[in-house]
């Protein structure tokens, strides 16, 4: 199923040549192409076992390559948007021979990071970023006096979010020379929507235009010398009817040159452009690039959604391998929200450009007027729900927990402080695993729990977070559910929904010898926990809070006093979490007795299986007994 399009009789092994742009560029120009399709074959095969971003690294090979093979690089600075593009980048700097550990523990990270190369400028993994960054480094670079380029590549989806336009705004005001590149394939994750999408899409019709005026050129150059005259005329006026039938309208209008659009998988195009860019382009630059994801591999091109990110696969079929069983949390949501709507007409469901990762497919199917997916605008997301829950309209707005980061003063200004009825699902909340530091869910708790009128909950298992998520559609204020990556416990889902009582724990052991607190997904290894205490001899009492706001000061302070130790266990930072809720409750209650918090520390947490990043943290069922084991010898 691979489909390569170099030479059958192609040299081999080019790509073990190049262990740096500079190798890269000692290449003759012939060649490149059978490097692009040696690049394709080592990325397949890599994510296949690896897992990782499958379909954005095959669309931007020629690209890559391009852009290395102009730019005196690092000397000039690439910056990645996003970053989940750059597997060719890791492969022509000098990271081929650890290319194998991609995403694996105390391997190469999936996305750009300044310690691993000089040539990663940025360690990026969310989203429209690029332009901000690089309007920085060419002004810096302007005040030095350095004449060094600095090139953006941003991807058509990363366009939707403001924060590109407002780069885009500043940096055409200022005039500097920040080249930026349209990698337009017309998906983020999920297909692109929003009227920027369609403007955007217009390419179509650039291409169309770019065929019709290689046609005219042909014929008229047929015509002798009336033909070239005619000619003239038309490419003095090209400029002027460009704008009214591409994209470039929009970017003029911000004083960007705009240049394409121009065919991102043909070598000699990029290349040509790039140089000419690069020689004799002055202010800032537009650079168009059509490009198709999962280039180069046949299922991710038929399907590129479903190639974003994926886990390790098969080649041959594209199936994935060794899937875990179960329900996962998300489907889980997914399915609870359809029948929240099918109960209730004021539900909706609204998404930041991720329908498929949070689960909401089926639920924009069969309720399409109440679906609302934002695009990349995890900001415009919060403040349009609370616009629908002033109407009485009761939206769910789902995003992962990493980029509701991006909407937390929407979350205090637009929907907390008015008190209106928005629910918050955090999807991956907690460590995610081996997307690394810019992906793990782990400060959620952190910056929810200090908002005032937002109630925060975290369920033990998926049927927990099935009443949840009813409890806080029908709760008439802002409500944030928390819950995992990956497949749930395994439990019975429960037929009828039923509301949980606010800030009420759950009591689910008891024991004299203290307190175990686990919150969300570190109730069952808490439990289990206790089981391994109880062969020692040490009875624990375990309580499900359920609540990180507000929190069930009776039971858990009861339950404190009678055992005289407390061991809290999250899958979140410990600063500002819910330890420290709960030393704080503790406090208030005039409760002193020893405690010792589990959770993360206060340093960002790199990539690795969820499983080895709890075991590191000391959050598994082994570290939750070795912390009660010592908050017993200060209780001694």
């Amino acid at each position: 199923m691979l489909m390569m399009n170099a030479p059958a009789d192609r040299p081999t092994n080019l790509l073990e040549q190049v262990d740096s742009p500079e190798d890269l560029r000692k290449l003759d120009p012939e060649q490149l192409e059978t490097l692009a399709a040696e690049i394709r074959e080592k990325i397949i095969s890599t994510v296949a076992e690896t897992g990782g971003h499958l379909a954005p690294c095959l669309g931007v090979v020629e690209l890559t390559i391009a852009l290395h093979y102009v730019f005196d690089t690092p000397r000039d600075k690439l910056v990645w948007d996003v970053g989940h593009q750059a597997y060719a980048h890791k492969l022509l700097t000098g990271r081929r021979d650890r290319f194998h550990t991609l995403r694996q523990y105390q391997g190469i990270s999936g996305f750009p990071k300044r310690s691993e190369s000089e040539y990663d400028v940025v360690e990026t993994g969310h989203s429209s970023t690029s332009i901000s960054y690089g309007l920085g480094l060419a002004t810096a670079k302007d005040l030095k006096k350095d004449d060094a380029k600095v090139i953006a590549i941003i991807g058509d989806g990363s366009m939707t979010a403001g924060l590109a336009f407002e780069g885009l705004n500043q940096a055409g005001d200022m005039d500097k020379n920040l080249i930026v590149i349209l990698n337009d394939n017309e998906m983020s994750i999920s297909p692109n929507v929003g009227a920027l999408s369609s403007f955007l899409s217009k390419k179509l019709t650039g291409r169309t235009i770019r065929r019709m005026k290689e046609h005219v050129e042909e014929r008229l150059k047929s015509l002798s010398s009336v033909g070239e005259n005619i000619l003239t005329v038309l490419r003095k006026s090209e400029e002027s009817l460009k704008g009214f039938f591409t994209p470039g309208m929009l970017f003029e209008a911000l004083k960007f040159e705009y240049i394409g659009p121009i065919r991102g998988h043909e070598l000699e195009d990029l290349i040509e452009t790039l140089q000419n860019v690069r020689d004799h382009s002055h202010g800032p630059v537009l650079v168009h690039v059509l490009t198709t994801k999962g280039k180069g591999y046949e299922p991710a091109e038929t399907s590129p959604g479903d190639y974003h990110g994926v886990g390790p696969f098969d080649i041959a079929t594209g199936k994935p391998r060794g899937k875990a069983a179960g329900a996962s949390y998300t489907s889980v949501f997914g399915d609870t929200v359809c029948r929240l709507a099918e109960q209730d007409d004021r539900v909706t469901a609204i998404t930041a450009a991720m329908p498929a990762g949070t689960g909401l497919v089926t639920f924009s199917r069969r309720f399409p007027d109440r679906f609302f997916d934002v695009g990349i605008a995890e900001q415009h997301a919060v403040t349009f729900a609370a616009g629908l829950a002033m109407e009485g309209i009761r939206p769910v707005v789902a995003v992962y927990s990493t980029f509701m980061q991006r909407a937390l003063d929407q979350i205090i200004h637009d929907v907390c402080l008015p008190d209106l009825p928005v629910t918050l699902a955090l999807d991956r909340a907690g460590v995610v695993g081996d997307d690394g530091p810019t992906h793990h869910g782990v400060f959620d708790l952190s910056f929810l729990r200090f908002i005032p009128n937002l109630t925060v909950m975290a369920p033990k298992d998926e049927n927990e977070l099935q009443h949840m998520l009813y409890t806080a559609v029908n709760h008439g204020h802002p409500v944030a559910v928390r819950y995992p990556r990956g497949t749930g416990e395994g439990v019975e889902l429960d037929t009828s929904f039923r509301t949980l009582p606010i800030g009420q724990g759950e009591l689910l052991r008891e024991g004299g010898d203290l307190l175990l607190l686990p919150i969300g997904n570190r109730v069952y290894p808490a439990l289990e926990a206790a089981e391994g205490l109880a062969k020692l001899g040490i009875e624990a009492t375990v309580i499900n809070p359920r609540f990180i706001k507000p929190l069930d000061n009776e039971l858990i302070g009861t339950m404190a006093e009678q055992t005289g130790a407390v061991v809290t266990i999250e899958d979140n930072v410990k600063k500002g979490g819910f330890g420290s809720a709960v030393l704080q409750m503790l406090i208030e209650l005039h409760i002193n007795i020893p405690v010792r918090l589990l959770g993360y520390g206060n340093t960002f947490i790199e990539h690795a299986t969820q499983q080895i990043l709890w075991k590191n943290a000391g959050i598994d069922t082994a570290g939750i007994i070795n912390g009660a084991l010592e908050v017993l010898k200060q209780k001694q």
